[in-house]
């Protein structure tokens, strides 16, 4: 199994630690305050993290594409995580969260749309089992 593949399934098990802890951490406060709580402790890890692995001459290559397109992501990230966390401390976590996983669905047609990556039979199947899955939910 290719390296890449195993750190997807890594990140899919934190990811969904983190919904379930999140809950547990905004017990008797907002989600607003939660986010930005739970936001500072990312900071800080990742500087703990970056200057732990990211060799210093790395920053040579970064360039103003790099940080303008990291920087969209940043403001779609910070987006996602308000609603998130206004929706997870309203609701149940296990259907918000799979709610969430319907961004592989717009993450598959961008994906083709932007980046020309091909969409397999299997993609597309997985796709139309995740869009029926949130039917079911939002039915429920």
């Amino acid at each position: 199994m290719e390296r890449w593949i195993i750190y997807a399934f890594v990140s899919m098990a934190f990811a969904g630690f983190t919904s379930v802890i999140a809950k547990l951490g905004l017990a008797g406060i907002s989600g607003d305050l939660g986010l930005t709580v739970r936001t500072c402790f990312v900071f800080v890890f990742m500087l703990c993290f970056a200057s732990l692995t990211v060799p210093l001459q790395d920053l040579q290559l970064l360039t103003w594409r790099n940080v303008i397109w990291l920087g969209a992501s940043a403001v779609t990230t910070t987006a996602s995580w308000i609603f998130y966390y206004k929706a997870i401390k309203a609701g149940n976590v296990s259907t918000v969260a799979l709610i969430d996983k319907g961004s592989v669905v717009i993450a598959l047609a961008l994906s083709y749309w932007i980046l020309h990556e091909a969409i397999t039979l299997p993609k597309m199947l997985g796709g139309l089992l995740i869009v029926t899955g949130l039917l079911v939910i939002s039915r429920g």
